[in-house]
């Protein structure tokens, strides 16, 4: 449904390290990279994720209700990819485990980049 998603990032350089930390266990890595962007996708895909300084040069700024939800593999990615996302200066919004609220197998994890961006990972399969 959707082509791609941008981030803003008021320090590039700190949130393409959240992001390549944060994103590996799940597979996505950086296709582009720009004084002012990088994108990331699954290997041999396309970026559809964008971290990038605001077009307008205006300072980025934190949207309220939005949360930006990426998909994992299974349970273990959702663990990996939160653990490497607060090593690399991700501030905790939930740890890793079930929300029943959403459905009986929402696997999930919250968590806040360097700018302040939500950021959810997800697996909505079954356990094994």
């Amino acid at each position: 449904m959707f082509s791609h998603v941008t981030i803003g990032s008021n320090d590039l350089g700190k949130a393409k390290g959240f992001y390549e930390s944060l994103l590996d266990p799940l597979g996505l890595v950086r296709h582009a990279d720009y004084p002012n962007a990088a994108g990331y996708g699954p290997a041999g895909g396309r970026p559809q994720l964008w971290v990038l300084s605001p077009v307008d040069k205006k300072a980025a700024t934190v949207g309220n209700g939005i949360t930006v939800g990426l998909e994992a593999a299974n349970r273990a990615a959702v663990d990996a990819a939160y653990k490497a996302g607060m090593a690399a200066g991700g501030k905790d919004e939930g740890a890793p485990g079930i929300r029943a609220h959403y459905h009986p197998n929402y696997y999930g994890a919250y968590l806040r980049d360097p700018d302040g961006n939500k950021v959810c990972i997800v697996c909505h399969k079954p356990h094994p």
